[in-house]
């Protein structure tokens, strides 16, 4: 009996390195070096981001015809920091958030609306803690225009400086990618779709066909829904990663990278308890099982648990080392998965007790 409990995790990383659209494998796409004359105005939804969105501007000055940010009731001089940085810097106040938004997309919804005033061939839809990199940015736009896509999306690389970045950050993308596999999202053959939020661009003609930011207006998870929506009226999508576009906020500790992870967790599994049985049980076998059944003393279980640890240690590695970390840090994903564990049971409770999604001093995932 315990050997055939100990061979699914075995079966399940088979799974996983033959059968989820290789999301493991780390590919950078540099597309052919095709002249980009293309119009591009860049949209950052912001509130209270003093810290770092004067890097975030000054990373596209040269890159795009003009940046729209939508200052989201900050209280910390955002908006000052904003229009100090260039000319071609357009900043608006943002109105009331009216009920049935959460903030982010409300804020974009304004500087998308002022954006198309000004005729872009693309939108370029990016948060206030993002340093572009300007060939990545021509890049992204030679992709999509090679490739005919409707929308575009880099994750780009996260912060991973502090001990909890080190050891929380490299399988949140790992986790991100295997939920939404690159090769899954650029295929007319599966339904999947993904984006991140951190650098999306988009084709106003597709956002249009969708009915514009309004049809995906109250999601927490808003880059994969935007993503899905137009995939679901026949656009063409794509994920790629990049090392050269980087996130510059960071997390101090492991209770900042926990409530980040909490604020989405429980609606991806779109706050179902049963969802969350079955999730918590998959974690369980797939990633805690293999070293578990070490301890048995049984040959044959601990054969399994070995090869299932070994399987996930060499999926995860080449993700450890995007990420400059020792590769043994490969080993470490049982453990890692606890975290994470912990944290969806967190962004459950919170969602129960009506405190679901809390960003920025607001609550935008409420149970009804």
């Amino acid at each position: 009996m315990l050997a055939a409990v100990a061979v699914l995790p075995v079966l399940i990383w088979l799974y996983l390195v033959f059968g989820r659209g290789g999301f493991w494998r780390i590919c950078i796409e540099h597309p052919e070096a095709d002249p980009v004359t293309t119009r591009l105005v860049a949209v950052i939804p912001a509130r209270n981001e003093a810290v770092v969105i004067d890097r975030a501007l000054r990373s596209l000055s040269g890159s795009v015809s003009q940046i729209v940010v939508v200052d989201d009731a900050s209280a910390d001089g955002t908006a000052d920091i904003a229009r100090s940085a260039g000319d071609n810097v357009t900043v608006l106040e943002g109105k009331p958030l009216p009920p049935g938004w959460t903030g982010k997309l409300w804020a974009l919804a304004q500087g998308i609306e002022h954006a198309l005033s000004l005729y872009p061939d693309y939108l370029l839809l990016t948060d206030a803690d993002i340093e572009h990199d300007a060939a990545s940015i021509t890049e992204l736009v030679r992709i999509a225009e090679q490739r005919g896509l409707d929308l575009a999306s880099y994750m780009v690389k996260l912060a991973c400086v502090t001990r909890a970045e080190k050891a929380l950050i490299p399988p949140f993308v790992f986790f991100f990618l295997k939920l939404y596999p690159p090769k899954w999202i650029a295929s007319e053959k599966f339904r999947t779709s993904g984006a991140a939020g951190g650098s999306i661009l988009i084709r106003p003609e597709a956002l249009a066909r969708i009915g514009g930011i309004a049809a995906i207006r109250n999601e927490v998870i808003d880059d994969c829904a935007l993503a899905r929506a137009v995939k679901r009226r026949g656009g063409k999508v794509w994920l790629g990663l990049t090392s050269e576009t980087r996130s510059v906020r960071t997390y101090g500790g492991f209770g900042e990278i926990g409530r980040m992870i909490s604020r989405t967790a429980f609606s991806q599994l779109r706050h179902s308890t049963l969802v969350l049985v079955a999730a918590i049980a998959g974690l369980f076998v797939t990633y805690l099982l293999p070293p578990l059944v070490l301890l048995s003393g049984k040959p044959l279980p601990m054969i399994f648990g070995a090869a299932a640890w070994l399987l996930m240690s060499a999926v995860y590695l080449p993700m450890v080392r995007f990420y400059n970390r020792s590769p043994l840090w490969s080993l470490a994903l049982p453990l890692i998965a606890v975290f994470y564990m912990g944290a969806t049971l967190h962004s459950a409770i919170q969602y129960w007790r009506c405190r679901g999604g809390e960003w920025k001093g607001r609550t935008q995932d409420v149970r009804a």
